[in-house]
């Protein structure tokens, strides 16, 4: 027998619990463009759009959804309130500092601060330099932290410790047909049919470590991304280098079945399992412009590539 879905209210506090079926939105609360990250506390933080129109994208609020078994959900509101709407945010923590990255419908990307995984966010401050949508920012193992961004292309660049002022060039990624499925739009073929092709949301992930008993994995990351138009579908690459040079490996999450003509996603592994965040359209009342996060467990296939995951009502169990 399903499982019910079931609310509650918490008497003094600003959250609101909600048992897990997908999408793991509470009902009415519309959050897209999920991003997952887990704290030194235990608990997994989703970051992502709030849609609160019919008409439009995202809103001037922010909400954030946490979880310590991802199956009950808490929802902190109000963690992030902007002057206009903000697009697809993203978070990381350095050292005691939580950083806020989003941008707004000119395209310009900011950056808030917090103490706190679930804010309040405040002191927003403009990323001189990188302009378009989707924000992802990801620290590696020597300490460098990464923004990447972009529609229809992607762009990263390094930033410096303070984790707002550009430490060097902007990297245009180049759209190759061996990269990214196809190359730019302006060199495709006419009537030439391509594999692929980036759309926008890029999430920069390192590729898996698996265990000794499996096929040696070469080091390296993989992008993941919203890919071939509208409708979207979730496809990846991978390279030796956070720059490139990229090489096309496939589709994650296929088209169709999530009752969006968008998606977004985001991968973590939270207590020894692996998790891949996405968006539908299914919360009641919602669809296109009523997003809600989703996730799905899966396991990484031996060689350490993503196996095909399909959008389930089910989601993650217990």
């Amino acid at each position: 027998m399903p499982l019910k879905r079931i609310v509650c209210i918490v008497t003094g506090l600003t959250a609101l619990s909600v048992s897990a079926q997908n999408p793991i939105s509470p009902q009415g609360v519309y959050i897209a463009d999920p991003t997952a990250r887990v704290d030194s506390d235990g608990q997994l933080y989703i970051y992502g759009s709030l849609d609160e129109s019919p008409d439009y994208y995202c809103s001037q609020r922010y909400h954030v959804l946490s979880s310590s078994d991802l199956r009950q959900w808490t929802l902190h509101r109000d963690a992030f309130s902007w002057k206009d709407r903000l697009y697809a945010p993203d978070l990381i923590r350095r050292d005691s500092t939580y950083y806020l990255y989003f941008d707004d419908p000119q395209g310009n990307e900011f950056v808030a601060s917090g103490s706190s995984p679930t804010g309040p966010f405040t002191h927003a401050t403009r990323i001189d330099g990188p302009q378009q949508i989707d924000p992802n920012i990801f620290i590696d193992d020597d300490g460098q932290a990464w923004l990447y961004w972009g529609n229809p292309r992607v762009y990263c660049v390094k930033l410096n410790e303070d984790m707002v002022s550009l430490a060097g060039e902007v990297f245009n990624l180049e759209m190759t047909e061996e990269g990214f499925g196809a190359p730019d739009m302006a060199k495709r073929e006419k009537d030439k049919k391509y594999k692929d092709t980036y759309t926008e949301g890029p999430w920069i992930m390192k590729k898996p470590q698996m265990d000794a008993t499996k096929k040696n994995i070469k080091k390296g990351y993989y992008l993941l991304y919203a890919a071939g138009g509208v409708p979207e579908h979730l496809a990846y690459s991978e390279a030796p280098t956070p720059t490139g040079p990229w090489t096309y490996k496939g589709t994650i999450m296929p088209e169709g079945g999530t009752g969006s003509f968008t998606n977004h996603c985001g991968y973590e592994r939270f207590k020894g399992h692996d998790y891949f965040f996405y968006h539908t359209g299914k919360l009641p009342g919602g669809g296109g412009f009523g997003r809600s996060v989703a996730v799905e467990e899966f396991k990484f296939n031996p060689d350490g590539t993503f196996p095909t995951i399909l959008s389930t009502d089910e989601g993650v169990k217990p």
